[in-house]
């Protein structure tokens, strides 16, 4: 039986992208490998969440190349989830055994499964869009887990949550990354890359300005870019 293709190591070369002829980002190379949660920072209008979307196959390249393995970049076996997630008009469960090919009872079960593992368990049945923010963003984080992905992508998850939501989902992503999977999380809050990177991705002005460990980044900045962006001085 041969065993499923891969989508990491993931491969940027020389990526650029532009759309209505202003150059967002320029000549983006790295790779990123399986392991702890690669976080993407930067300034506002770095390019963070551009870089995602292109990562995750939703944004195709002005020029340049995105490899998932031996492939191009493409939503196969890779979920993403938004800073302001989409709930259906259905309930929590059912928003999270949407996108399961499945037997209904099955896909049912495993839902429920999920919920329960993002603290979710007696909210099945209630209307997602009645639910709060962060709730809203862990039933996404369950969805997007159901997948059974090789490869999340995550655009500012906690942006618009409170502290204890915050706490909450950075458990739920802690727990995702501990079961195999790749992180990619753009995030502005610097507390937040240090309690979750492995790596950090940093990009200024559509640039991939360092892209190294978690300690040497926060210890041993290498650039002035990423030095000031640490200091809280660089902010566009």
């Amino acid at each position: 039986m041969r065993a499923p293709e891969t989508r990491l190591p993931l491969a940027l070369d020389c990526v650029r992208f532009a759309a209505g002829g202003v150059a967002i980002l320029h000549d983006v190379s790295c790779t990123l490998a399986a392991g702890p949660p690669a976080i993407v920072l930067g300034p506002n209008g770095a390019g963070k969440s551009v870089l995602l979307r292109l990562c995750h196959g939703l944004l195709a390249p002005t020029s340049g190349s995105i490899r998932a393995g031996n492939r191009a970049a493409s939503t196969e076996r890779t979920a993403m989830v938004f800073q302001r997630p989409v709930m259906l008009r259905r309930s929590a469960l059912a928003n999270v055994a949407y996108p399961l090919d499945l037997p209904r009872g099955a896909a049912k079960q495993k839902a429920s499964a999920l919920l329960g593992r993002v603290g979710l368990p007696h909210l099945g049945g209630r209307p997602s869009r009645r639910l709060s923010g962060g709730e809203q963003q862990r039933v996404a984080l369950a969805r997007a887990w159901a997948l059974d992905p090789e490869i999340l992508f995550l655009d500012e998850p906690t942006a618009s949550l409170d502290p204890a939501a915050t706490r909450a989902v950075e458990e739920i992503v802690r727990e995702i990354a501990a079961s195999g999977v790749k992180i990619v999380m753009a995030t502005h809050d610097l507390g937040q890359a240090r309690r979750l990177a492995g790596e950090v991705v940093f990009l200024h002005a559509g640039r991939l300005v360092e892209h190294a460990p978690s300690a040497q980044f926060f210890d041993r900045p290498q650039s002035s870019e990423a030095a000031k962006f640490l200091r809280g001085e660089l902010l566009a």
